[in-house]
């Protein structure tokens, strides 16, 4: 039984998870485990703040950050202000407050959901010595994804990240499934003759979790 991306990143599906769950994973779960770890750094008593805290990537930073030891405020809408806290020390809503303007500061922001450039704002949300980690859905526009590129260049707390297939790291996120300190969060199962309407439900960018095909 496996949890993989392909043959070269597999580990053994962890025996508290469904295959369901096992699919949900991988790619999320790599993305999150190595921007806190590896690009972030995320030490034990660091305050760190996941934008887009109910999504894919988003669930699970927040749960491997607090596995860590760090203090996790997550923002979300309304509507995820309950799942999120399940899982965060804290937690924003931001159809009332725009974290960016609280005069609030975190020593790494893994923004996982931003619709905004952050040439400023950035500057307002980071202590000295502050990570801000870009994953995905950053821009609406080629101006807008070569703009934050730029940034990444220029700024050096500013850093894009793309995650790397690896079989050790699928092999911690399991054992951290395993232990009870991450599980993975599935908002919808379809099947696959409904993948296009998964597909377009993913698109529409509100998705609390993972979205499961069934083979």
């Amino acid at each position: 039984e496996y949890a993989c991306m392909d043959e070269s990143a597999a580990a053994a599906k962890p025996a508290n998870v469904s295959f369901e769950q096992a699919a949900a994973i991988p790619v999320a779960g790599l993305t999150a485990l190595q921007s806190i770890r590896d690009k972030a750094q995320v030490r034990e008593g660091e305050s760190v703040l996941v934008n887009g805290a109910a999504g894919g990537v988003g669930s699970f930073a927040v749960q491997i950050a607090k596995s860590f030891g760090a203090h996790v405020t997550g923002v979300c809408n309304a509507r995820n202000v309950d799942l999120v806290r399940a899982y965060a020390d804290r937690v924003i809503d931001y159809t009332r407050d725009d974290f960016t303007k609280l005069g609030e500061r975190w020593d790494v922001v893994i923004d996982c959901y931003s619709t905004r450039t952050w040439l400023a704002a950035y500057q307002r949300v980071l202590k000295p010595g502050g990570r801000y980690i870009i994953i995905g859905g950053a821009a609406n526009s080629v101006f807008g994804l070569l703009f934050r590129f730029a940034q990444t260049l220029f700024l050096s707390q500013v850093k894009m990240f793309v995650a790397k297939k690896n079989a050790d790291d699928l092999a911690f996120i399991a054992s951290l499934i395993d232990g009870g300190k991450l599980a993975p969060v599935i908002e919808q199962r379809y099947a696959l003759n409904d993948a296009g309407k998964a597909l377009a439900h993913v698109g529409e960018g509100h998705t609390r979790g993972k979205v499961v095909i069934i083979v």
